[in-house]
C-alpha cells in the first residue's frame, strides 16, 4: 500500500546484506531542463525516459499554462511529444504552481518574461522561504519586469512576471552562491533575449558546478551557443533553440540511497544504464562511497555509452558491516543527506564541508540533519557551512521528520535499515522525484533481486 501524505512509515529493517539490481527513473534535473528547451524550441521534439514525479509534473503544467503542449506517446508516461510555446501569442493572466520545486520556481520566471502575459508564480507554503533574489535580480537587470507585493527588491515567492515580449538582455551580475540554479535559470533563457545574456557571478565560488555544466551541455545540444570566456562568466548568444529528440539519463543522485544500502548492510547493489560520461553530480558516488570502505566497479556495455555500476559493502569476521569514516568530503550539494546517513552509521569521523547553500533547499538541511541526529542519540557538530560526525555512534530508534524534503525522507530510510524501529514521517514526499520509493525500498529490504525505483 502506498503511504498517504503525512503518514508515519515504519522504515524497513534488515539484518541481511541487501543484494539487488535497481532500475532508476529518469533524472529530474535533466528532465526539467529538457522540458524547458523543448518548450522554447522552434520545432516539436520527443523526450524519452522522462521522470514522472511531482516536480516534473509541475514543470509540465507550468509550461502548458504558457502555451506548450505535451502528449504522452502510446500511453507511456515516460515518452513525451512536445509542441513548443509561441511566446508572442502567450497573453492574458496566468498562474503557475511551482510546488516546492526549485527548478520550476527559478526556471519559469525567465520563460514567462518573454511572453506577453501577466504570470503569477506561486508555490507551497514552504517555497516562500526558498531564496529567489539572485535570479529575479538577473532577469530585472536584463530588462524583465517582475514585482511582488511587499517586496522591493523581489527575493521570494509569490511573484508576478509582467511579460512584454523579448527583453533586451545584455550584461547581468549576480551572486549565485546560494544555488547553481540561479545561473542555470538565466542560461536556459539567455538565447530568447534580444542581445542574449552575459552572466557574471560575483561570489567566490558556485555550488554544484556539475549542474551548470549540465545546463550548458543541454543548451549546446539544442544549438544554443554558450561561451565561458573566464571563470564565473557565461555568455549566451541570442538565437533560436532547436531542441532534438532526447533520451533522459537515469537519476544518479537518486541512486544514492540504494547504493548506500549496500554500504550500510555489507551487501551489493547494481544500477544498470549508468552513463559512461555525464554531467550529473550523482556520478560522484563512484568516488564518495569508496571513502566509506565500499568497493565500486563499473562494467561498460559494449557498443553503448552506458554500463553497470555495482557498489559492494564489506563484512567483518562476525558478519557485521564495516563502514569506515570518510574523512573530509566537500561540496556534495544534494548528495549530502544520503552521505550524512552513512556517516551516522560509520565507525570513524566524517566531515562534510562547503555545504552552506543547503540551508536554502526544501528545508534548512543542516539544521534538519543535526536535529534528526540528536533524536537518534548522536551528537554532531553543525557550522555555518559544514557538518562533522565523530562516528561510532550507538543509535536509538526515533521518529524522524521528513520536513517535506525528499532527501530527508530517504535519509531516514537508510538509517532504518540498520536501526530497528525507525519511523519516517511523510515518506510520501519522496514522490517529488521517486514516486515508487516506499515500495521499492521495502522490496530492497525484503531481498527482492530486481527493483524498479
Amino acid at each position: 500500500m502506498t503511504p498517504s501524505p503525512g503518514e508515519a512509515w515504519s522504515a524497513p529493517f534488515t539484518t541481511t546484506p541487501v543484494a539487488a539490481t535497481v532500475a532508476l527513473p529518469g533524472s529530474k534535473s535533466l528532465t526539467n531542463r529538457h522540458l524547458i528547451l523543448a518548450a522554447l524550441s522552434t520545432s516539436p521534439s520527443r523526450l524519452t525516459g522522462v521522470l514522472v514525479s511531482r516536480d516534473t509534473d509541475l514543470m509540465i503544467e507550468a509550461l502548458s499554462a504558457l502555451g506548450a503542449t505535451f502528449k504522452r506517446v502510446k500511453d507511456d508516461p515516460t515518452v513525451l511529444d512536445v509542441t513548443p510555446i509561441n511566446l508572442a501569442d502567450c497573453t492574458g493572466n496566468i498562474t503557475v504552481d511551482s510546488g516546492l520545486a526549485g527548478t520550476v520556481m527559478r526556471f519559469i520566471p525567465g520563460v514567462a518574461a518573454g511572453t506577453n502575459a501577466t504570470v503569477v508564480v506561486d508555490g507551497d507554503a514552504q517555497s516562500y522561504a526558498r531564496p529567489m533574489g539572485p535570479v529575479i535580480d538577473g532577469l530585472v537587470q536584463a530588462g524583465a519586469r517582475i514585482t511582488a507585493e511587499g517586496q522591493d527588491p523581489v527575493t521570494h515567492l509569490p511573484l508576478t512576471v509582467h511579460g512584454s515580449g523579448a527583453a533586451p538582455g545584455g550584461r547581468v551580475t549576480i551572486d549565485s552562491g546560494g544555488s547553481s540554479q540561479f545561473i542555470s535559470a538565466l542560461l536556459l533563457v539567455g538565447a530568447t533575449f534580444r542581445n542574449g545574456l552575459d552572466i557574471v557571478h560575483t561570489g567566490d565560488q558556485t555550488p554544484s558546478p556539475e549542474h551548470i555544466a549540465m545546463t550548458i551541455k543541454v543548451l549546446t545540444e539544442a544549438g544554443v551557443a554558450v561561451e565561458t570566456p573566464e571563470p564565473h562568466r557565461w555568455v549566451v548568444t541570442p538565437g533560436e533553440v532547436h531542441a532534438v529528440d532526447t533520451a533522459v539519463e537515469p537519476d544518479l543522485s537518486n541512486a544514492g540511497p540504494y547504493l548506500a544500502a549496500a554500504v550500510v548492510t555489507g551487501g551489493s547493489v547494481t544500477v544498470p544504464y549508468w552513463p559512461v560520461e555525464t554531467t550529473q553530480i550523482g556520478d560522484r558516488w563512484r568516488t564518495v562511497l569508496p571513502q566509506f570502505g565500499a568497493r565500486v566497479t563499473f562494467t561498460p556495455v559494449e557498443g553503448t555509452n552506458y554500463g553497470d555500476l555495482t557498489v559492494s559493502g564489506s563484512l567483518d569476521a562476525q558478519g557485521k558491516p564495516v563502514i569506515t569514516g570518510a574523512g573530509e568530503l566537500s561540496d556534495l550539494a544534494e548528495l549530502t543527506p544520503t552521505t550524512a546517513a552513512i556517516a551516522m552509521l560509520a565507525d570513524g569521523p566524517t566531515h562534510l564541508t562547503n555545504i552552506g547553500h543547503l540551508r536554502g533547499h526544501e528545508t534548512d538541511r543542516l539544521i534538519a540533519l543535526n536535529a534528526e541526529a540528536t533524536k537518534l542519540g548522536a551528537t554532531i557538530e553543525e557550522g555555518e557551512d559544514f557538518l562533522s560526525f565523530a562516528g561510532g555512534y550507538a543509535l536509538q530508534p526515533a521518529i524522524l521528520e521528513s520536513y517535506a524534503d525528499h532527501r530527508m525522507a530517504t535519509y531516514g530510510a537508510i538509517i532504518g535499515l540498520v536501526v530497528e524501529g525507525t519511523v519516517v514521517t511523510d515518506i510520501a514526499t519522496t514522490a517529488k522525484t521517486m514516486p515508487n520509493f516506499p515500495t521499492a525500498w521495502t522490496e530492497l529490504a525484503s531481498a527482492e533481486r530486481q527493483i524498479r525505483a
